[in-house]
């Protein structure tokens, strides 16, 4: 109610204290203005009182200063102060001239202009100094605010610097800044020094008290915040950063723009992008169909799909409670959907080729599979029936029915596997190869690494041993991983169905491997907690089938760039496909038999499978 008052008053104010701000102006110069010093004050110039105070306000309401005159102070505002006094200046000069007012002369005319020139300026300034004066006094008499070192100090650090001095509601006490920059150090913003380099942050945090860092340089690339993140919350556990320079850009920068340090500023890449344009161009007004479209990539899958304007999407999931999950998200976001959900098992060729038959979909996404390995060592048979089987039937039917496009989700376990579920990915790609050769369809595999926060992934099983207490899990001191996050998956995804010809293997460029202990160490920091001492971490040793780091390309393949430089494009391995399809129908009836020798048969068509504990 106090602010609306406010606001409402607010023209009023501004146009009564610069009107009174001139008529001092005119007393201030009454000595040198008029010719006759002993001329009475109200008598001589009440004329220029009213002329000047007439334009002011009048300009004063045109250009809206009102609006910010007193809360913030820029150029601009400097610059339309100047332009009004101008004006008068030009004003009372013609009354000089044409004897208006008796008194005043060119002289008077121009000492006036520099006089109410600074009453203006100290007018415009004096709430903002009042204020933050003010404030300044509220914030030391804070107990509690965080002693905080800012990581940048270059016009966004600044802005965050000023935000925090001035705002009595902002929970942090400045303490310095830190940057690369050599012609920065020992340099004052606001009064407070640049205390050292980025790379002194650990000694900074120690000689300083430090209970906060911001990371203030949204246009540093994402190899430095993985830099400057992994180094800060080593030291410390309350770390934040902006969003992005479009943030910059925009003029947006805050303190309620930060944002806590997560484990995605750890990746230490750019972020995939894709062309929007090519996604829209051949998903649009089409039947689109996402096995798994219940799952984390499946999902996601469906959400972004839903934006690019099908004709119809068609949700299939074996597990209802993920199908209706993603079914009543997308209902919510996107009601003129036209949306389809179906609870069926890729492994049933009779539902599989009545799906095909009824929808008759145009392109494929198929996400379905089991990938768990520790899960399918101890189940192999249920991976080769779900992933081998699913996938061939669901291709037979894509054939069968004419599908224009297929997209094989696959994953970078099936180079050179080590585990059962990497093996039967690689069947599926042999798969896709085969039918590109033989079929209309257009069929692609997409090659990916671990997905941050995706079911059973390392991520959300680390944060819920966290919660518990610990102790964290990790197989291995040396284990390493690929990893992205989800919506680039999904992009990679999208794009590769975009740049399909047929019997593609597309790869993406994921950066450097992320070691799965630092990763550990950082999620139990970023929690608030110090590693091996609130929380502890235990290394359990290698699970069955897992291997200490990822490949995403067998010796025999290359890689060929697409547009997009993230993609690119994996050789196709020659392989025997008579003896992949006798194989097939083999592994169907040893599966279902509950073979104890499937992984040996899978071994046949993957040579490149090494099987645990095999001699």
């Amino acid at each position: 109610m106090k602010k609306s008052i406010y606001r409402a008053l607010k023209p009023f104010i501004v146009c009564f204290a610069f009107g009174l701000g001139y008529i001092l102006s005119v007393l201030f110069n009454h000595a040198f203005i008029f010719e006759h010093g002993v001329c009475d004050f109200f008598s001589s110039s009440w004329l220029i009182c009213l002329v000047g105070v007439t334009i002011t306000i009048a300009c004063l309401l045109l250009m809206k200063i009102h609006a910010s005159a007193f809360s913030f102070v820029s150029l601009r505002e400097l610059s339309k102060v100047s332009a009004i006094n101008i004006l008068i200046f030009l004003t009372n000069a013609i009354l000089s001239v044409t004897n208006a007012v008796p008194h005043l002369n060119v002289q008077g005319c121009i000492s006036l202009f520099f006089i109410t020139q600074a009453v203006f300026f100290c007018v415009l300034f004096s709430y903002r100094l009042l204020r933050t004066t003010i404030r300044y006094f509220q914030k030391r008499n804070l107990q509690n605010g965080k002693r905080t070192l800012i990581v940048g100090a270059g016009d966004a650090g600044a802005s965050i610097a000023k935000e925090i001095i001035a705002s009595a509601k902002v929970n942090y006490q400045l303490v310095g800044f830190v940057d690369k920059d050599p012609v920065k150090q020992g340099a004052r913003i606001f009064g407070y020094q640049v205390l050292g380099y980025d790379s002194d942050i650990a000694r900074i945090v120690k000689d300083y008290d430090i209970e906060a860092i911001i990371i203030a340089i949204p246009s540093a690339d994402h190899a430095t915040i993985k830099r400057l993140s992994s180094s800060c919350i080593e030291v410390c556990n309350d770390v934040k950063t902006l969003p992005g320079i479009y943030q910059l850009i925009n003029g947006q920068v805050s303190v309620q723009k930060l944002r806590n340090v997560d484990v995605h500023d750890l990746l230490g890449r750019e972020p995939v992008n894709t062309n929007l344009d090519e996604i829209i161009g051949y998903i649009k007004n089409q039947v689109v169909l996402v096995t798994g479209g219940g799952g984390s990539i499946g999902s996601e899958l469906c959400r972004q799909i839903a934006s690019h304007k099908p004709k119809q999407l068609i949700i299939l999931d074996i597990y209802e409670n993920n199908a209706y999950d993603i079914e009543q998200e997308l209902k919510q976001s996107t009601p003129d959907l036209n949306l389809v959900t179906l609870i069926a098992s890729v492994r049933d060729s009779v539902r599989m080729d009545d799906i095909f038959k009824h929808y008759k979909p145009d392109i494929v996404f198929h996400a379905a599979a089991h990938k768990h390995v520790p899960l399918m060592e101890a189940s192999p048979n249920e991976a080769v029936k779900n992933n081998i089987i699913g996938t061939y039937k669901v291709v037979k039917c894509a054939d069968k029915y004419g599908v224009k496009r297929f997209v094989q989700i696959s994953t970078d376990k099936a180079v050179n596997p080590t585990n059962i579920m990497g093996a039967t990915k690689r069947v599926c790609e042999m798969i896709i190869q085969h039918f590109a050769k033989i079929s209309k369809t257009r069929f692609v595999a997409v090659r990916f690494g671990n997905v941050l926060g995706s079911n059973g992934s390392v991520i959300p099983l680390f944060k819920k041993q966290i919660e518990a207490g610990g102790p964290v899990t990790v197989t291995h001191k040396d284990i390493i991983r690929y990893f992205m996050t989800i919506p680039e998956a999904v992009n990679l995804v999208l794009q590769a169905g975009a740049y399909a010809e047929g019997g593609e293997i597309f790869v993406l460029d994921m950066g450097e491997q992320v070691r799965i202990y630092d990763l550990a160490k950082n999620l139990i920091r970023l929690s608030g907690y110090e590693p091996n001492k609130d929380i502890k971490i235990e290394i359990t040793g290698l699970r069955p089938g897992e291997k200490l780091y990822e490949e995403r390309l067998m010796e025999e393949e290359g890689l060929t760039r697409t547009a997009n430089n993230k993609i690119s494009i994996g050789k196709p391995i020659e392989f025997d496909e008579d003896k992949l399809l006798a194989m097939l129908d083999k592994l169907y009836d040893e599966a279902y038999s509950e073979s104890e020798e499937i992984k040996l048969l899978v071994k046949e068509l993957v040579p490149t499978y090494k099987i645990y504990n095999e001699k």
